[in-house]
């Protein structure tokens, strides 16, 4: 895959030793440490940080040491922000699915009090990324319905959206299911 793949491949990788080294022998331009639930069919919450900080910290080291930029998949929670930066990650991805099913529950009201607290605290958690020099990223159960709110606030960097974009695919194609998407992103910027 590494030598068909043109663009930024971001390897999303537990912390582990054997991921270490894989992650090391492929070089991709990134790799995003997210926890890892073996039972779990995707990410159910952010990667703690801040619970093993020395161990993110070695495996931030070692990545940085073969080229790799470190993403971390955390929570929006200040406390992972700054456990964040103090083991050299250079990019946070907030998890977004506390929002999206925020969104989900209250009927797919942008406006809901339970929205907008999940939003705040995605703004919030965004700030302070930004603030301590690192990338924002966001990402999590984010679909063409849903996806505006999270694209508007000022600088998210990327959004990582998989499952909605190639469940669309399936009906209208990978380049058209990506260009709305794209178009729903450039709009609400």
């Amino acid at each position: 895959m590494r030598d068909l793949v043109h663009i930024k491949l971001n390897l999303e990788m537990a912390a582990t030793d054997e991921m270490v080294g894989i992650a090391c022998a492929l070089r991709p331009e990134m790799a995003m440490l997210v926890p890892e639930g073996r039972a779990e069919v995707t990410t159910e919450g952010g990667l703690d940080v801040a619970g093993q900080e020395a161990k993110i910290k070695a495996v931030i080291d070692r990545l940085a040491a073969a080229g790799i930029m470190t993403s971390v998949f955390i929570d929006a929670e200040l406390p992972q922000v700054e456990a964040s930066a103090r083991a050299g990650a250079r990019v946070c991805e907030i998890h977004t699915g506390p929002y999206a099913h925020a969104y989900h529950a209250k009927g797919r009201d942008s406006e809901s009090a339970a929205v907008l607290v999940e939003l705040d605290r995605i703004r919030t958690a965004g700030r302070a990324i930004r603030d301590l020099g690192m990338r924002f990223n966001a990402g999590h159960a984010l679909n063409y319905v849903n996806v505006q709110p999270v694209a508007a606030i000022a600088g998210v960097r990327e959004l990582h959206i998989g499952h909605a974009i190639v469940a669309r695919s399936v009906f209208v194609g990978l380049r058209e299911a990506v260009r709305e998407m794209k178009a729903l992103m450039r709009a609400a910027a």
